[in-house]
């Protein structure tokens, strides 16, 4: 019979409504970039790579995706924040390398078509390029009824940076009696929030708490701060021989992965300045403090590893973005280690 008939709209996809959700992209992925050659429509965006300024210029890529702190995201109405979190952790990860971000490709995958949600998520995503100097270029959105439930939602993206060969930050300058400076974060990030969810359901009351002036959904949900800005004039400088975005695996996960295989580094964990957030997560959830260290931050977004003679000058420069930065650490011979002395401070910084 004629109603029997399947459509694809349906079958929980409306074609008339994709297309209105893509006239919104378009407008946020407007740009006045003149690298980009194309607009939303083409099967493929257009980047023009040609870099007379750049010696020998290396593409850097990364794919990123903002874990399960997007669960949460979804849950408490933070969608727009959900998409800084993921483009300033994708760029972290490239400017280690002394990269300048140049391009993102996004992907949208939901269960259904919730044409605000949507049209909100790829304006953040823009805004949150443009506000690093790189641009959103394009990418997918794919609606997948019957795979995913109607409101969820999975977010990743992947980048295009650019350095010149011979300015590639990749650890292998890194000698011993370098000083290990740590860059603060804001909080969690992105990581951890697997752990983060399980103290919640277990001791739900850790959401009437606050974390100084906070509540404590507001500090666990604050955005991945971006490092790029402060640490771009950097990029180059004599002296600056390694970087570690401090990210899952904790300081010691993120910062072997730079060290040369002769040499270890040693960490003071006295001199971390463990953040209040990071306090409140391991007395309410009484989580050991070597589990603490593997899955968050603790205080510390960004490791730099320097020569002594620049350890002031790298602390003034990323002061003057509104940064704190502090020792907490040397590099000395050993075997590609991350040397723990002393234990972590728990008391109110």
């Amino acid at each position: 019979m004629e109603n029997d008939k399947l459509t694809y709209a349906g079958a929980g996809i409306d074609i008339d409504d994709t297309d209105a959700v893509k006239q919104n992209m378009a407008k946020s992925l407007m740009t006045n970039d003149s690298r980009v050659l194309n607009s939303l429509g083409a099967f493929a965006s257009l980047y023009d790579f040609k870099f007379p300024e750049y010696e020998h210029p290396v593409m850097v890529m990364k794919t990123e995706e903002p874990g399960s702190k997007q669960k949460l995201a979804f849950q408490h109405g933070r969608v727009r924040s959900i998409c800084y979190d993921m483009i300033n952790h994708l760029i972290n990860d490239i400017i280690v390398m002394g990269a300048k971000p140049l391009a993102v490709q996004d992907a949208i995958i939901c269960g259904s078509i919730e044409k605000e949600i949507i049209s909100e998520i790829v304006d953040a995503v823009s805004s949150a390029c443009k506000e690093q100097d790189c641009v959103l270029t394009g990418g997918e959105t794919s609606i997948q009824p019957g795979v995913l439930e109607k409101g969820s939602y999975i977010l990743t993206s992947s980048i295009v940076g650019i350095v010149d060969k011979a300015k590639i930050i990749d650890g292998s300058a890194i000698r011993k009696g370098d000083i290990v400076l740590a860059i603060e974060s804001n909080g969690i990030h992105t990581n951890g929030y697997t752990l983060v969810r399980a103290i919640m359901d277990k001791y739900p009351e850790i959401l009437d708490m606050r974390v100084g002036y906070e509540s404590f959904l507001d500090a666990i949900m604050k955005p991945h701060l971006c490092y790029y800005k402060p640490l771009r004039d950097l990029f180059g400088m004599d002296g600056l021989h390694g970087m570690a975005h401090i990210t899952g695996g904790g300081i010691e996960g993120n910062l072997s992965r730079v060290i040369p295989n002769e040499l270890n580094a040693i960490i003071d964990l006295a001199k971390v300045e463990v953040l209040p957030l990071f306090q409140m997560l391991h007395k309410i959830g009484n989580i050991d403090e070597k589990e603490m260290l593997r899955t968050f931050n603790m205080g510390i977004g960004l490791v730099v590893v320097v020569d002594s003679d620049i350890v002031e000058t790298i602390i003034e420069h990323v002061a003057s973005f509104g940064l704190k930065s502090y020792v907490i650490g040397e590099i000395a011979d050993g075997s590609k280690q991350i040397i723990f002395q002393q234990e972590l401070s728990w008391g109110v910084k």
